[in-house]
């Protein structure tokens, strides 16, 4: 397989992993954190952000390594505008983790609070929206690089 298409398949499998496990943190995980209660809530919240590493960091790390190298290897029949458009729907989702999610969860992890967790749950709509956009634009890449071949 060319270099630019492993970089392509592996960009798509790293984002597509990302876009189902975004719609189910946000329909099912977040929403849930009202119901769990206060004994417990803040072990819950420490225990939940170290182990939510190690299941959304490595895709996260393998899809931004891709998406950057697409920039120098674009694949055959995919413009330059579909991957800075990628790169730039990444740099909304790392921001809006870095910027507003992220704080969201150390506050939770003080205790529950309501107006955070809706916070939470409601700014959370950005990385949803911005996995599913790049995820709808991976594929689509991904479908012009095999109707090529």
């Amino acid at each position: 397989m060319e270099t630019a298409n492993a970089i392509l398949v592996s960009n798509c499998l790293a984002t597509s992993y990302m876009v189902g496990l975004i719609w189910m943190v946000q329909v099912v995980h977040y929403p849930l954190f009202a119901f769990i209660g206060q004994q417990g809530y803040q072990e819950y919240q420490k225990r939940h952000q170290m182990l939510t590493t190690f299941v959304v960091g490595p895709p996260m790390l393998v899809e931004a390594f891709t998406s950057i190298l697409l920039a120098w290897y674009p694949p055959t029949g995919v413009s330059y505008w579909q991957i800075f458009t990628g790169i730039a729907l990444m740099f909304v989702i790392w921001l809006s983790t870095a910027a507003i999610q992220v704080p969201c969860h150390g506050k939770l992890a003080l205790g529950f609070d309501k107006r955070i967790h809706r916070r939470l749950v409601a700014s959370n709509w950005i990385r949803t929206l911005a996995w599913s956009a790049r995820g709808v634009l991976v594929g689509w890449m991904l479908l012009i690089v095999l109707s090529a071949n």
